[in-house]
């Protein structure tokens, strides 16, 4: 078994959003794995969608790769992690291959994460309204960085045989090989809504069409074999996996966690944190249970997209009462996003658990980016003081914004305090990570056993 350190691994990027990177990394991972492969799926930045295609093509957990909620220490060691026992990687970028957090210079961009896993990238070229251009856009992306390694090209919605061939032509100066010719497939596009891509959870038949059709396309139009010689040439890495903390805790406290269509927003290191704290985590979906699982100490409701099950939510009146008991006892509840709206009175009208007093709604303005937060109030989590990254995502606005006992004061780009504490609620907007504060898993778990 290769050891992870020199597991073979490919950086999927683009110059830009809407080049096809999801296609090609989604279709590459399955195709792989239709050879027998074991393969580690990743994505750079804090995306919650792209690692569940991920995951239904591999048939292991997708991952993220984000060095601004983490740190740029940790994004080797949390890839060796999730590379363990395989025998490729394939990282999925973000946006443009240089475009990182905003004014923070390369950090949390995908050159960024190519650099740290000493790893090849495949540039993925939208072809469709040039032809000899080409060339000297491979060729820029390829000289801006010397560090980072641009391996091969795949050039996507390629309109003819007469298209791929002046393409080629430029490129066959560039020193840039093109490694796959993908055409416009229909089929292999994947519906969206208001905040990307729809989630496996939500369209799992559909979803696993659209993984065969972009591993059919992958297969079709790539190299597959020299995409493997590319992946092969990467260096072994010095760094050691991660591993959560584990504490000796004693007896383990059931903490809940809410899943199912409508929470599907999740890291997967965080049960992980979790259950080396001492945690027996316990998935259950708030559309379906009408009771928590049975012996919860602790509520764990993450993000996802509950203003589109408002109405199944609501119907669900003997989960929303249990979890307002929970609450209302001062048993521990963590919510992000999603479940500060499901905590609120009510959303778009439809009576919510009432833990909060707060009302929300859907709005037209999107909220979405990195944010610099600390701790204002003592909560399960944190103490006040605390300093995290977190990342804000939504198409919703709650009423109001924060508490008597605010969750954060957060920067980016105001400042503002936002979110809500009281008796053992921490409730924010905020997405956080904590692979980088396993702490705040720990103070859960500890107030788990003694609240």
């Amino acid at each position: 078994m290769l050891s992870p350190s020199s597991v073979p691994r490919l950086v999927v990027a683009a110059p830009s959003s809407g080049s096809g990177k999801t296609t090609v990394a989604t279709g590459l991972m399955a195709a792989f794995a239709e050879r027998g492969l074991a393969v580690s799926p990743h994505k750079v930045g804090p995306d919650y969608i792209d690692p569940g295609y991920h995951a239904l093509a591999t048939g292991r957990p997708g991952r993220n790769l984000d060095a601004y909620l983490c740190g740029p220490e940790l994004i080797a060691p949390l890839f060796l992690h999730g590379a363990r026992g395989c025998d490729l990687a394939v990282v999925e970028g973000v946006m443009g291959l240089y475009d990182g957090a905003a004014g923070e210079g390369e950090l949390a961009s995908t050159a960024q994460v190519a650099k740290a896993l000493r790893a090849p990238v495949v540039l993925v070229v939208d072809a469709s309204s040039q032809s000899r251009s080409v060339a000297a856009l491979v060729h820029g992306f390829a000289s801006w960085d010397p560090q980072v390694r641009i391996g091969g090209v795949i050039l996507n919605k390629v309109a003819s045989d007469r298209h791929e061939e002046l393409l080629r032509d430029a490129l066959d100066a560039s020193g840039v090989p093109v490694l796959g010719v993908l055409r416009r497939v229909a089929q292999v596009d994947t519906p969206s809504r208001h905040l990307g891509l729809i989630p496996v959870a939500e369209r799992r038949a559909e979803a696993v069409d659209a993984v065969a059709a972009m591993a059919a396309q992958v297969r079709r139009g790539c190299d597959l074999d020299a995409l493997w010689a590319l992946a092969r040439s990467a260096g072994a890495l010095p760094d050691e996996p991660w591993e959560p903390p584990a504490y000796d805790t004693g007896a383990r406290a059931v903490v809940a966690v809410a899943g199912g269509p409508a929470f599907t927003f999740s890291y997967a290191e965080h049960t992980e944190v979790l259950t080396a704290a001492g945690a027996e985590v316990v998935v259950f979906d708030p559309l379906r249970d009408e009771r928590l699982p049975e012996g919860t100490a602790g509520l764990v409701i993450g993000g996802g997209f509950p203003e589109v099950y408002a109405a199944e939510l609501s119907a669900n009146e003997p989960l929303r009462k249990a979890v307002a008991e929970l609450a209302l006892v001062g048993a521990p509840v963590a919510a992000e996003c999603a479940g500060l709206l499901y905590l609120c009175r009510e959303l778009d009208g439809q009576p919510m658990c009432g833990v909060l007093d707060a009302s929300a709604r859907m709005s037209e303005r999107l909220t979405l980016g990195y944010r610099d937060a600390v701790a204002v109030s003592d909560s399960v989590l944190a103490a006040a003081g605390t300093r995290m990254r977190g990342h804000e995502f939504h198409r919703t606005v709650v009423e109001p914004a924060a508490g008597a006992a605010p969750a954060w004061g957060v920067r980016a780009p105001e400042r503002r305090l936002e979110g809500f504490v009281q008796l053992g609620v921490h409730a924010s907007y905020l997405h956080t990570h904590w692979a980088a504060a396993p702490g705040a898993a720990r103070r859960f778990v500890e107030r788990c056993r003694t609240s």
